[in-house]
């Protein structure tokens, strides 16, 4: 059975989902853009026997708190903080892996950086930490990134409309049979909400800040060698292929799968992706 849990921290409310035996090894699933941990409401029944699980939703995004972006700085140092507080002090948690996955990538890597003992494992989920992983996806962001303003800002509203949302699910996918509208539809919903289009514009304008974090991630990957686990998308437009081999740079004995689909592998993926987590660790 599946647990749906809230702590507070700093006054804000965090979601997050919690199953299987507290004697287990803990992995730590982190979502990515736009979606929350419903993201691997799937993936979770099929791993829960042999792993703790915890699945956080970010500030801002699914049934957490969501302050306004004048009650609260929407910045990825912001948000990997609050996280780090739910793991390590309100869950009392000492060593885990995680499940990074897009915005999961920055957010956990910052953790993992920051309390490098602590990190069992790591299973990447196209979620990018070198430079060459950035895809064509990203170059409507990058006037924006030089100069924010209304004209740079429209195109990028356009990305927290329905038909981009459902895109980013279906795109690169073998069989659009397998999405379920529930991924897409439930993510449309939290961004929707009044607000929150503030909120996703500051974080996908601060997005450009983990650049400058790569060389530091990288470096804890070759010095710390964590188990890893990468299971990617290979059709991502997002992330390339490119930025899921680069891993093998600093972490040579990683293994790789890339699947044949999207930037959302777990949607028709996961019975491999669980398989592979539940073997591989």
């Amino acid at each position: 059975m599946q647990k749906f849990q809230h702590a507070t921290i700093r006054g804000h409310k965090i979601f997050y989902r919690e199953a299987g035996a507290k004697n287990l090894s803990v992995i730590v699933l982190l979502h990515g853009f736009p979606s929350s941990s419903h993201m691997f409401r799937d993936l979770i029944p099929k791993i829960q026997k042999k792993f703790h699980v915890i699945a956080p939703d970010y500030i801002g995004f699914g049934y957490s708190d969501s302050p306004s972006v004048n009650k609260f700085e929407y910045t990825f140092d912001n948000l990997a903080s609050y996280v780090e507080e739910l793991l390590f002090n309100k869950l009392g948690l000492k060593k885990f892996i995680i499940y990074v996955q897009d915005y999961g990538a920055p957010i956990g890597f910052r953790i993992a950086a920051k309390h490098p003992d602590a990190i069992t494992g790591i299973v990447v989920q196209n979620g990018n930490a070198y430079a060459e992983g950035i895809g064509p996806g990203f170059d409507p962001l990058k006037p924006f990134w030089k100069n924010r303003n209304a004209e740079t800002e429209a195109p990028i509203r356009g990305v927290l409309g329905k038909d981009s949302t459902k895109f980013q699910y279906t795109n690169g996918v073998k069989d659009i049979s397998l999405i379920s509208p529930d991924s897409y539809t439930m993510d449309q919903h939290f961004l929707d909400r009044p607000g929150n289009d503030a909120i996703q514009l500051n974080l996908l304008h601060n997005y450009q800040s983990n650049f400058k974090h790569y060389d530091e991630w990288q470096k804890f990957f070759k010095r710390m060698q964590p188990k890893t686990l990468i299971v990617w998308g290979k059709n991502d437009l997002f992330f390339t292929v490119e930025g899921a081999k680069a891993y093998l740079k600093d972490i040579p004995k990683a293994k790789l799968h890339l699947l044949d689909t999207g930037h959302f592998a777990l949607e028709d993926s996961s019975d491999f992706i669980a398989e592979q987590i539940n073997h591989f660790f």
